[in-house]
């Protein structure tokens, strides 16, 4: 139960499937409902200042590898595509929106880079950030207990 419980934890931190999959899969190991939203929850809560500490320190010293330069812009340019319609008409509130869409692509990660390149304040996107993965894992959660309970 404990490897179950930790590998909860990494799926929902990695940007693989964050809480997406992380709930998912606490809820189909029979981890606790309560305790599989939560730890997910705060896994997922966690990227925001991981990945902003490493936009903001770290990723200017991967630039001078042309393989990571090349990569970090196609995601980059793709997470700023996708989101800047939401975020120049709605500003925190569309950056809010775009992190709660339950779909690939969205999520803390896309979120911080987004608040990251249009220079957001660091607060009130982490706010926007946190309220918006907030309520994308309550509707995978309830989602997923929804489907369970049919099978």
């Amino acid at each position: 139960m404990l490897k179950d419980i930790i590998i909860a934890f990494f799926l929902s931190l990695s940007p693989l499937g964050e809480a997406k999959a992380g709930i998912p899969y606490a809820l189909l190991k029979g981890i606790n409902i309560y305790l599989a939203l939560g730890l997910c929850l705060a896994a997922n809560i966690l990227v925001y200042p991981l990945m902003h500490f490493f936009l903001s320190s770290i990723n200017r010293y991967f630039f001078r590898w042309r393989t990571y330069k090349k990569s970090a812009v196609f995601v980059a340019r793709r997470a700023k595509n996708g989101a800047k319609n939401n975020i120049h008409k709605y500003g925190y509130w569309g950056l809010m929106l775009f992190v709660m869409i339950p779909l690939p692509g969205t999520g803390v990660y896309a979120g911080t880079i987004v608040s990251y390149i249009f220079r957001f304040e660091r607060k009130k996107s982490f706010l926007a950030n946190s309220v918006g993965i907030t309520l994308s894992s309550i509707i995978v959660w309830c989602v997923t207990l929804a489907s369970m309970r049919n099978i």
